[in-house]
C-alpha cells in the first residue's frame, strides 16, 4: 500500500486508486445501521442483464444522503495551529502559545459562506497536528492551552451556534491521523479517536456531516494506526443519526481529483461488492468487507460496469477544491484566490455533473476571511444568480405526444418528476416559444427518490424542417449543467435516448449566462 499526497492531505491508494479502505471490516450485524434496504442491494448469480438494470433503477438515496445532495454547494474551514506556522501540515510539536486569533469571528465565516449561497459548513476541527479547536478534555495540545481568549475558547462551540443562527448546516472533521498523540500507532489511539469523536458528536447539537480523509502516516513507535472504522461509523450512527460520513465513509466517496471537476459521466449507483474477510482473528467479530474498488476511473456505473457487480449501493460523489493554492491561509497567496470565473467555472463541473462541491474557504491568522475571497465569493453568488435568474423554457408551450403534465418539470421541485405518456413511443420532450430566444446553457435533473435512471440524452433545435443538434451528455442524477456556444431558436426537444426503467425527469431548463456572446 502506498500512499498519495494531494494539496496538504494524505489519501490512501492502493493499487494506484483510492480504493475507500476506509469502508473495509464492516460488520455483518451493523449493515442495517450503515445501509437501508432501499440504498443497497444484491445481486444474484442467477440474476440477468434485465434484473440488474431493474435493481440499480431504483436504488435510491438514504434521507441524509438526499439531503447532502441538495446542499449543492457545501463550504470547508481549514483553521488551526498551521494558521500561525503558515505550514500546511503540522508535526504535533508546536506551542500552543502561538495560537491567537485576535479577531475570530465565526459569524463572519459563516455568513460569507452563505452570503455566497453555500448551504453547510465543515471545521476542521483538528487537523494532522492533533491540535484541537475544542477543549478535549483528552489532550493538551488544544486552545484550552493557548492565549486565546485566555485559554476558555471554544471555535467549534463558536461556530456550531454561528450556523445555527444563520440556519445553515454544519460538519466537522476529525483527522484520523494525530501526530502529536502519543497514542497514535497503538491500540490505545482507537479509544483516544473514540472519546475526541464522542466530545465533538455529543457536546454541539446537531452534527450534519462528519468528514474524515484517509490519512495514516507512522506514530512514535514507528507503526502505522490500525483504524477501527466500524465504531466510528457506529457511534456516529448512534449519536447523529442525520450525519452523513464523507469520505471516507460509507455515505459519500471522494471523487478522485482535488481540482473541483469530476467525471463527464457520474453515476451514484456504484459497485458494492461484499465479502469475507477470512484474515480476521478467529477471537473478533466475523465481518463482511465494504470496498467499493477502482474508484478512481472515468466509468464506476456503467451497464458494462454494474453487470459485473455482487451488489450495488448509492454512493455519490463530493468533490473538493480550495479557493486559494492551499489548504490553510498563507499571506503570500492573498493575490491567488480563484476568480468568480474560475468559480463559475468549477461549479459547472461539479454541481453540474451529479456532485456536491465543497469549496475550502480558510481564514486568516485574525481569525477573518480574507477580503479577496470574500469579494471572489460575491462575483460568483453575482454570477450564479444573474445565470440561472430566468428559464426560457418556463414559459414555452409543450408540443407532441408528450406534451401533457409538463408543468411539474418548471415547479422548482426535485421531488416531483415528469410521467410520459407510455403510449407516446421514445422519451421526447418538444417546446415551442412564441418568439426566437437565445441560450447556452442546459439544465437537467431526475427525481433521485425515484432513482438515477437516465444513460444518454440529446438536445436538439428546429432550423426550418430540420432537427439540429445543440448537446448531448451521459448521466444527469440530481443535476446536470452543459454549456455550448449561444443557439437562437424557438422550437427545441430533448432526447432521451437511453434510460434504466422510464427515467424520472424532475426539471429541465435553457438559460442564458451574461455577457454571452449571440448568434
Amino acid at each position: 500500500m502506498k500512499t498519495k499526497v494531494l494539496k496538504g492531505r494524505i489519501l490512501t491508494n492502493l493499487m494506484g486508486v483510492f480504493a475507500c479502505t476506509a469502508l473495509a471490516g464492516l460488520p455483518q450485524k451493523s449493515a442495517a445501521q450503515i445501509f437501508t434496504d432501499k440504498n443497497y442491494v444484491k445481486i444474484s448469480p442467477t440474476d440477468t442483464e434485465a434484473d440488474i438494470i431493474r435493481k440499480a433503477a431504483n436504488v435510491t438515496p438514504a434521507p441524509r444522503q438526499l439531503r447532502w445532495q441538495q446542499l449543492e454547494l457545501t463550504a470547508f474551514i481549514h483553521f488551526g495551529i498551521n494558521t500561525f506556522t503558515n505550514k500546511e501540515w503540522g508535526d504535533g510539536s508546536e506551542d500552543p502559545k502561538i495560537f491567537n486569533p485576535e479577531q475570530l469571528d465565526t459569524r463572519q465565516w459563516v455568513k460569507v459562506c452563505k452570503d455566497a449561497g453555500f448551504k453547510q459548513v465543515i471545521l476542521t476541527a483538528k487537523h494532522h497536528d492533533g491540535f484541537c479547536l475544542w477543549p478535549s478534555k483528552y489532550t493538551e495540545h488544544s486552545v484550552k492551552n493557548s492565549p486565546w481568549k485566555n485559554g476558555q475558547g471554544d471555535i467549534v462551540k463558536e461556530m456550531a451556534a454561528a450556523c445555527k443562527e444563520f440556519g445553515i448546516g454544519f460538519g466537522i472533521y476529525l483527522s484520523p491521523w494525530d501526530r502529536n498523540s502519543p497514542y497514535f500507532g497503538s491500540m490505545a489511539y482507537n479509544d483516544y479517536f473514540i472519546n475526541q469523536l464522542t466530545e465533538l458528536l455529543s457536546q454541539y447539537g446537531q452534527i450534519d456531516e462528519v468528514w474524515f480523509d484517509g490519512a495514516n502516516g507512522e506514530g512514535p513507535s514507528g507503526k502505522k494506526q490500525v483504524y477501527e472504522y466500524n465504531r466510528w461509523y457506529n457511534l456516529i450512527r448512534k449519536l447523529q443519526p442525520k450525519a452523513t460520513i464523507a469520505v471516507s465513509g460509507p455515505d459519500v466517496r471522494w471523487v478522485g481529483t482535488e481540482t473541483g471537476y469530476g467525471r463527464e459521466m457520474e453515476w451514484s449507483v456504484v459497485s458494492a461488492d461484499q465479502m469475507r474477510n477470512e484474515d480476521i482473528a478467529e477471537n473478533s467479530q466475523k465481518a463482511a468487507e465494504f470496498a467499493p474498488k477502482d474508484m478512481m476511473a472515468n466509468d464506476l456505473g456503467s451497464r458494462k460496469v454494474i453487470s459485473k457487480a455482487k451488489s450495488l449501493v448509492w454512493y455519490p460523489a463530493e468533490i473538493d477544491v480550495s479557493i486559494r493554492p492551499g489548504w490553510f491561509h498563507h499571506p503570500e497567496e492573498n493575490d491567488k484566490v480563484k476568480s468568480p470565473d474560475k468559480l463559475m467555472d468549477i461549479y459547472y463541473s461539479s454541481v453540474g455533473r451529479n456532485g456536491v462541491l465543497l469549496l475550502n474557504i480558510p481564514p486568516d491568522k485574525q481569525g477573518l476571511i480574507n477580503q479577496s475571497d470574500v469579494n471572489a465569493l460575491k462575483g460568483f453568488k453575482k454570477q450564479l444568480e444573474e445565470t440561472f435568474a430566468n428559464n426560457v423554457l418556463k414559459s414555452a408551450k409543450p408540443v407532441g405526444a408528450n406534451a401533457k403534465k409538463t408543468a411539474v418539470l418548471f415547479d422548482g421541485k426535485d421531488g416531483t418528476h415528469w410521467k410520459m405518456n407510455t403510449k407516446a413511443g421514445p422519451y421526447v420532450l418538444e417546446f415551442k416559444m412564441d418568439q426566437p430566444q437565445t441560450f447556452d446553457v442546459l439544465a437537467l435533473q431526475e427525481n433521485l427518490q425515484i432513482g438515477q435512471r437516465i444513460e444518454s440524452f440529446i438536445l436538439e433545435y428546429k432550423e426550418g424542417e430540420i432537427w439540429k443538434k445543440i448537446t448531448e451528455g451521459s448521466t444527469v442524477g440530481y443535476k446536470r449543467l452543459l454549456r455550448f456556444p449561444a443557439v437562437t431558436a424557438n422550437e427545441v426537444r430533448l432526447r432521451i435516448l437511453s434510460s434504466r426503467l422510464e427515467p424520472a425527469l424532475a426539471e429541465i431548463g435553457l438559460y442564458l449566462r451574461p455577457g454571452s456572446a449571440t448568434k
